[in-house]
């Protein structure tokens, strides 16, 4: 049987492409670590000047900004990485730890006094939301919006449903920095506000797409990395004690669980010109995929990549892509796992599946595990 997180395992072996059909776009998708690995290298050939199309499904519909520095090219790309890069950085600072560290504590133990908690809407998007509070340094309450979402900012509801609840994202970032400008501060839309970028102040179009990034870009994903990791601490009870008899193992374990997980797919880049990928014929404006997910479980580089190795060690996965756009969040999401990996070892004994509902990203030549649509669960005390 074929492992549900790799799909891709043949189509790697064979031909190292995989052409499949992306909302009526043939699109070739790069299996391989290596080909991956150079095509973020290659911006002049694969480029990220595409705004809203680089994702899939493409989001032209549903937001109208331009989400920066991730579909743009350098120079653009440069400063506005530079630009953002302090608050991206804020969850290495021992303040932010700490305020993650205490969070993931309290959440794990008001789960311990449930009888069962669903750990995907009642556990995870609580936690990622209340937890990206202090990356932007806003008032914890300001989350309450955030978990109202769901697991994903745009996709938990139909085309009409994606289209309006675009608008009200867009309407509420404005009431965001609105807000901001009223009461300037320390926080993220405060800062944006103040920006300059390209030698004059940062446009409101442009701030919206930083913090639209901010907030879409990856919530979807950590989600799904700590509802993967909890499912596999489920059905692996062995590997949590691992972790609990030396808490050191687990930075190494994250990495391992962010591979295995690969909680995004892949993500799209343009071609310029008429350009041949790997034998694919793709016309100027044409989309490619660099599949993450695939290069994570490609045996040249990773050995039994099916396996879970809590200790693997190199470990060169591409869970937050590579090259220009390495993804800003990293920091972001590896605090928040290791932080509750560390409430898991300090207060619970094993974690109890009840009922799991795992969600497949489906499309015309695949099937892949992604994440839970639900996942109940009885956490059991280490007391």
């Amino acid at each position: 049987m074929s492992c549900p997180f790799d799909p891709f395992e043949q189509k790697r072996k064979e031909a190292g492409v995989l052409p499949c059909d992306f909302e009526g776009e043939r699109v070739p998708m790069i299996l391989r670590h290596a080909d991956v690995k150079a095509a973020t290298k290659d911006w002049h050939k694969y480029s990220s000047d595409a705004p809203r199309r680089l994702s899939f499904p493409t989001e032209e519909d549903v937001r109208s900004m331009r989400q920066f520095p991730l579909e743009v090219d350098p120079p653009d790309h440069t400063e506005s990485r530079k630009l953002v890069e302090p608050f991206f950085a804020r969850p290495k600072l021992p303040e932010v730890i700490a305020k993650v560290e205490a969070l993931a504590r309290r959440l794990v133990a008001d789960a311990l006094r449930q009888d069962s908690v669903e750990l995907v809407r009642d556990f995870a998007v609580v936690y990622q939301s209340k937890a990206l509070t202090y990356m932007l340094n806003v008032p914890e309450e300001e989350a309450d919006v955030w978990i109202s979402w769901g697991t994903h900012v745009y996709r938990d509801v139909d085309a009409a449903g994606k289209i309006e609840r675009g608008r009200q994202f867009e309407a509420y970032l404005n009431s965001l920095f609105d807000r901001a400008l009223a009461n300037p501060g320390e926080d993220f839309f405060s800062y944006l506000n103040q920006a300059t970028f390209q030698g004059r102040p940062m446009t409101r179009v442009e701030a919206l797409g930083i913090a639209n990034l901010a907030f879409a870009g990856g919530r979807d994903t950590v989600i799904n990395a700590v509802t993967g990791s909890l499912g596999y601490l489920g059905g692996n009870p062995q590997a949590l004690e691992y972790l609990r008899e030396d808490p050191k193992r687990i930075v190494n374990a994250c990495e391992e669980l962010f591979r295995h997980i690969s909680s995004l797919t892949h993500i799209g880049r343009v071609c310029p010109v008429d350009t041949e990928v790997m034998g694919v014929s793709v016309k100027p404006q044409g989309k490619v995929s660099l599949c993450w997910s695939s290069a994570n479980y490609d045996e040249a580089v990773f050995p039994n990549p099916h396996e879970v190795h809590l200790d693997r060690k190199p470990n060169a996965h591409m869970a937050f892509g590579f090259g220009l756009h390495l993804c800003l969040g990293a920091p972001q999401a590896r605090l928040v796992l290791r932080s509750l990996m560390k409430a898991l070892c300090e207060q619970v004994q094993r974690i109890e599946i009840l009922k799991a509902e795992q969600h497949f990203e489906v499309e015309a030549e695949y099937r892949r595990a992604v994440g839970y649509d639900a996942l109940l669960a009885k956490l059991v005390s280490l007391e």
